[in-house]
């Protein structure tokens, strides 16, 4: 293919931006915007791939700052990947992470973690990246297992659904949307998180908040109120093919009047008019996957989905 390849400058970002856009698996996770949010949290190690001068493809990517002998695409966010725009498939794929391999071997990295994008967030079928990491010779080192719904053909909903569904109704349970709501859901999923798994929000209200100013078009806050009163919340991030339900909380006031499911019911409909492909409950894992919440993950599945999964590979750099 006749590629070149260098670590990402900051005067790249525009190019990078615009790039992105074109990509069939990019979304705003992968642009600099997103990216750069993080400050110096990370050691940037992205990487950009070029043909005959153009971009033809882009890798974010960052040292692990907990091991920063090993390189990630990326730690910063949910995935990473490589991302193109139909130009580097099949063999031009591994060649091109052929050639990522050489690179961050020659920096010195001693492992190359590669969180590819799960196929709901493609445009186009793009797996090529999952063969190329098998051709490679990489291992599958997590999996986790997430529940989509597939808005063209929604599997169907459970009757313990439909019943919750009318009984968050006859309790008086109404639905309102805004980023301005963001501050007093937070509360709610601090306490959530708390008293059920002694846990805190990946994302502090400060960050949440930040990244919500810079993203209106990709970030949605929608609650579930009984008199007023927030009693469950979910926090949504929008792709192109899919709307993904980034936090989900509820306090017990909100699981005793079901009131999570008429916020879901109202998300998914939302999606559904809106074009998307997929509605995404996110993951039902602990333990890097290796442990599934199967109470959580056949609740979510229970509004008419299935099945989605996340998957890392690693390369020793060192072999």
């Amino acid at each position: 293919m006749n590629i070149t390849i260098h670590n990402y400058e900051l005067g790249e970002a525009e190019a990078w931006d615009e790039f992105c856009k074109t990509t069939h698996q990019g979304t705003f996770l992968h642009t600099r915007r997103f990216l750069s949010y993080h400050g110096g949290k990370f050691r940037d190690r992205s990487l950009v791939i070029r043909k005959d001068g153009a971009i033809v493809a882009l890798l974010p990517a960052a040292e692990k700052p907990s091991d920063p002998e090993n390189v990630v695409s990326h730690p910063g966010a949910t995935y990473g990947g490589l991302l193109h725009a139909g130009k580097v498939i099949g063999e031009n794929t591994i060649e091109a992470l052929q050639s990522v391999i050489t690179h961050y071997r020659q920096l010195g990295y001693k492992r190359f973690i590669y969180k590819a994008v799960p196929a709901i967030y493609h445009q186009a079928p793009c797996d090529d990246d999952h063969y190329a990491m098998f051709r490679l010779g990489a291992s599958r080192t997590r999996c986790d297992l997430s529940c989509a719904i597939n808005l063209a053909n929604r599997l169907a909903v459970s009757s313990r659904r439909k019943r919750s569904l009318i009984k968050a109704k006859n309790a008086g349970v109404t639905v309102e949307s805004g980023l301005h709501l963001m501050e007093r859901v937070w509360g709610v999923l601090r306490e959530n998180l708390k008293t059920k798994h002694n846990a805190a929000p990946v994302h502090t209200l400060a960050e949440i908040t930040l990244l919500s100013n810079i993203f209106p078009e990709n970030i949605e806050v929608t609650c579930a109120m009984i008199e007023g009163e927030i009693v469950a919340g979910v926090v949504t991030f929008e792709t192109p093919t899919c709307l993904h339900a980034q936090y989900i909380a509820s306090s017990e006031r909100g699981y005793e009047n079901s009131a999570l499911d008429l916020v879901f019911e109202n998300l998914i409909s939302n999606a559904a008019r809106t074009k998307k492909q997929w509605f995404d409950f996110g993951i039902s894992n602990e333990n890097n996957g290796k442990i599934l919440n199967p109470g959580l993950f056949n609740f979510k599945c229970e509004f008419g989905g299935g099945g989605i999964t996340h998957d890392f590979y690693e390369i020793d750099l060192e072999a």
